[in-house]
């Protein structure tokens, strides 16, 4: 049994199209491969010696003939290719209906129900970018105070304000009384986009970003945990997607380097128990913007990083890297992609690698971390006893 086991989720880090990826209009999408392809080879000597060359052909890394660690692809089973929907999975929740998107804007009543509630007549209303939203808006929202209110292809409303104009904590106040406003909606969350800046040229959105999500409709694993007093941490956005629940400690962090700085120190306090971080650099600045330059710079850092990490984890300890979905920046679009999410696992106890195989839900991993803990988890197909030599 593992005492301690690091759950790392690379946010939009996809190995490759689902078999389904066609109903999403994601055929060809391939994260991982595109964001090598284009910066000519990525260096990841790190995340090579565990197998990721094994999982797919990515240009710049090799099959290692020994690895160090195991390695697997996962589809994700649930419907969907959001945060949540990939970080329920897993933590062993499978939906079994999507959640309900609107990309061609909010319907009329859930308006009316906004400016009820708020006073306020939002700006917008359409599925945009983040950032092509205040370009178009931003400054009418300076002159008029108006929030704007903005989608996309995920089960999202987002509201942006200007900080100077309505302030973080009552732009969160809006999006909580969105959050009641769409329960009978199943719209999968609501997000805070603080922003700042003096005009169309130079608006840019602040680390104040807050997500509301629905609340899981089953236990998770964190909550698992939890009730036996088996420790929980969540480093990043996992506060936010899991809506608060199951979690021992929490950290919020605003860049994939307060992330990694963050599960060091929480190793510090650890002792038994499950810390589970979300990077979320490749996804909201690099995936959505486009920028395979910047994902490929990122994806060479988190390597850099790893063997910092594994230094510091003990025998019993296992280290878990895997994704949410992908947001492969070289396909039409600004949105995730679905896909594959690569797996893979070291630890200094493992004597050889196990080629996990692909695995027919993210649910493997929750399941997985549930046998070694000794729970019960309904979801998922664990492959724990593959880890554990007889």
């Amino acid at each position: 049994m593992f005492k301690r086991i690091v759950l790392i989720i690379l946010d939009g880090v996809g190995i490759g199209a689902s078999p389904d990826a066609e109903e999403y209009g994601d055929m060809g999408a391939a994260t991982l491969q595109h964001v090598a392809q284009t910066a000519g080879g990525l260096s990841l000597p790190h995340l090579e010696q565990l197998g990721l060359g094994h999982i797919a052909t990515i240009k710049g890394l090799g099959e290692i003939a020994k690895p160090l660690g195991c390695w697997g692809k996962m589809a994700e089973k649930s419907p969907g290719k959001d945060s949540v929907t990939g970080h329920w999975e897993l933590a062993g929740v499978v939906l079994d209906r999507p959640f309900t998107t609107y990309p061609g804007g909010f319907p009329e009543e859930i308006l009316d129900a906004f400016r009820l509630e708020t006073g306020l007549q939002p700006l917008g209303n359409v599925a945009a970018s983040g950032t092509d939203i205040l370009r178009e808006l931003g400054e009418q929202h300076l002159q008029t105070g108006r929030p704007i209110i903005y989608t996309s292809s995920d089960s999202v409303l987002q509201i942006a304000a200007h900080e100077e104009v309505i302030a973080p904590e009552e732009l969160y106040a809006l999006c909580r009384k969105a959050e009641k406003i769409l329960l009978p909606y199943n719209v999968c969350r609501v997000i805070a986009r603080p922003f700042r800046g003096t005009n169309s040229k130079d608006f840019y959105r602040t680390s104040g970003r807050h997500d509301f999500p629905q609340k899981p409709p089953v236990k998770t694993l964190l909550e698992l945990l939890q009730e036996e007093n088996i420790s929980t941490c969540g480093i990043g956005k996992i506060e936010d997607l899991f809506a608060g629940k199951g979690l021992t400690d929490s950290f919020v962090t605003h860049s994939n380097r307060e992330g990694m700085s963050q599960t060091l120190q929480a190793l510090d306090f650890v002792n038994q128990g499950l810390v589970m971080t979300n990077l979320v650099d490749f996804d909201m600045l690099y995936g959505h913007r486009l920028d395979s330059a910047g994902f490929a710079a990122a994806l060479e850092e988190f390597d850099r990083w790893l063997p910092e990490l594994l230094k510091k984890m003990l025998v019993d300890d296992l280290l878990i890297i895997t994704a949410d979905h992908g947001c492969d920046p070289t396909t039409a679009g600004t949105d995730h992609s679905r896909e594959y999410v690569p797996l893979l696992l070291s630890s200094h106890s493992f004597v050889g690698s196990v080629n996990l195989g692909t695995r027919q839900s993210f649910a493997d991993v929750g399941a997985t971390i549930a046998d070694n803990f000794q729970i019960s988890l309904q979801s998922g197909q664990s492959f724990f006893s593959e880890l554990i030599p007889e």
